[in-house]
């Protein structure tokens, strides 16, 4: 649903804006290019050049192409409130109507010469206006984003742009709804300022959803562990606070490291924005064996494109350069993890790729052996506590993820896997006194599950933060589903990735 709602306005806007550029005496061949057509409308209402290349700006230029739409619009001699409403919510019937009806002409410059605002107040009011329907649109319709890390290649690729559906999983009240426009968390041009003000804080509410998260969507989500950030470019959620202050020069010392670093404590929905699969739903049973995935005791869904770590080991004679490039899509003229040497194990490669590339690698004359890398570091998972739970993240589980109203009996390893989700996400205070446990100063020995939880996993799985790392994804902490490609490049546009749906 939320997918034919994007190509339902990407759609309706162009064949609109095509129809009414014929009306201005435009060139069909010029109004019916994406992009192109709004250069011709930047000509014909006389809006600054400068303007159109801001548009073309990721994320922040769609909001300026709405203004532009609205621009235009006005040149019909529509130009109240209810126009430039229609214009934003609906423009795949209105901007068709403009264009279609024998009732609209185009005026130009004349639409605006006897009206009783000044075009420079009816621009300014465009403007604003624009600027709270792209924020309304961002907030509960759908949201851009685009692809920072390799965690999910290659079914999704670095500087892939997303537009993310909030109408399918219920749109998210804002928990901070005072922050700068267009931004997530910090201030363009200062990255380590809040772009958001903790006056007012709302409480959790969604509005309905057509449907749940269901098993292996592509989510994207704030960041459950980023609630704490070191306040550094080089930390916030590439090094979490949380590893950080597990690691033996701190060693759970708060008060150190706060005296070392700068930290700052983000509400829920302003935590950095993740994305990965949801591989476990509510009351998964969730489990890695020797690097693989199994979900209630079944092997996981493989994505056709998730990448994983193999073992290659050869005769001796060097796998051709051009099989490396055009088969298993590593590029070594450029410095990379993905294909090194072994250490200490003559002709041997790890190399980082698909299933469809290694079998077809094993295919070749000079591979000897193609195996799965396992990592078999203890210690640096969820939960964290290596004395209950002997885990990394190629051998890791059984978890079961909880759902709403189940209720687990507190122990000294339920508290590990569990504590987090009643202090940190459901707000209440725990205590352990002894083998005793306090919820809100209540001595109890279970306690009642009250959100959804789910599990996300990268489909580049031995590169990827995930929930293997920082545990479970609340249903609070959910934005929306990744629905579609409307961009991508790297050092040129990655044509054959526009608009594809994201499976």
């Amino acid at each position: 649903m939320g997918y034919f709602i994007l190509i339902l306005f990407w759609l309706g806007w162009h064949i609109g804006i095509y129809l009414m550029l014929k009306k201005a005496g435009v060139d069909t061949v010029k109004a019916i290019i994406p992009i192109y057509n709004t250069w011709e409308i930047v000509k014909l209402c006389g809006i600054s050049k400068t303007w159109f290349w801001i548009q073309l700006i990721p994320i922040a230029g769609q909001f300026v192409t709405l203004w532009i739409s609205i621009i235009f619009v006005m040149h019909f001699k529509r130009v109240n409130l209810l126009n430039h409403f229609l214009t934003v919510f609906f423009p795949f019937i209105y901007l068709p109507y403009l264009g279609l009806s024998q009732n609209e002409k185009w005026h130009g410059e004349a639409a605006l010469q006897h009206y009783h605002k000044s075009a420079s107040r009816e621009w300014i009011d465009a403007a604003v206006f624009a600027v709270v329907a792209a924020t309304l649109i961002r907030t509960f319709v759908f949201e851009a984003y685009v692809i920072p890390t390799e965690s999910m290649e290659k079914t999704l690729l670095v500087n892939d742009f997303l537009f993310v559906d909030k109408v399918t999983y219920g749109a998210r009240i804002p928990q901070t709804p005072i922050s700068f426009p267009f931004v997530h968390n910090t201030l363009p041009m200062a990255p380590t300022t809040p772009s958001y003000l903790k006056w007012i804080q709302l409480d959790y509410k969604r509005l309905p959803s057509i449907r749940n998260i269901q098993r292996n969507d592509v989510v994207v989500f704030n960041f459950p562990a980023g609630d704490t950030i070191i306040n550094l470019p080089e930390f916030g959620s590439k090094i979490p606070y949380y590893d950080v202050l597990r690691s033996p020069e701190y060693n759970n010392n708060r008060e150190k490291l706060q005296s070392d670093y700068p930290i700052l404590v983000h509400p829920m929905d302003k935590t950095d924005n993740y994305i990965k699969r949801c591989v476990g739903i509510p009351g998964d049973m969730i489990e890695v064996k020797n690097s693989d995935l199994w979900v209630n005791g079944k092997p996981a869904f493989v994505a056709p494109f998730a990448q994983t770590e193999y073992l290659v080991q050869t005769n001796g004679t060097a796998i051709p350069e051009e099989y490396i490039q055009d088969t298993i899509g590593i590029n070594m003229n450029e410095a990379t993890a993905d294909f090194q040497p072994v250490e200490g194990s003559p002709n041997t490669f790890k190399i980082n790729m698909t299933q469809h590339a290694a079998l077809s690698l094993q295919k070749l004359p000079q591979i000897l052996k193609v195996t799965k890398f396992e990592d078999t570091m203890i210690g640096n998972t969820f939960p964290n506590d290596v004395s209950h739970f002997q885990w990394s993240v190629d051998h890791f589980g059984p978890l079961y993820i909880p759902k709403k109203g189940d209720v687990i009996t507190l122990n000294d390893s339920t508290i590990q896997i569990y504590g987090r989700l009643i202090t940190n996400y459901e707000h209440h205070n725990l205590e352990q006194k002894g083998d005793q446990y306090y919820i809100d100063g209540k001595k109890t020995t279970t306690y009642q599950i009250q959100l959804n939880y789910y599990w996300m996993m990268g489909d580049n799985r031995h590169r990827s933060q995930d929930s293997r790392y920082w545990g479970f994804v609340p249903e609070t902490h959910v934005v929306g589903r990744a629905a579609m490609i409307w961009f991508s490049y790297n050092k040129s546009i990655r044509w054959n990735r526009l608009f594809s749906a994201i499976k």
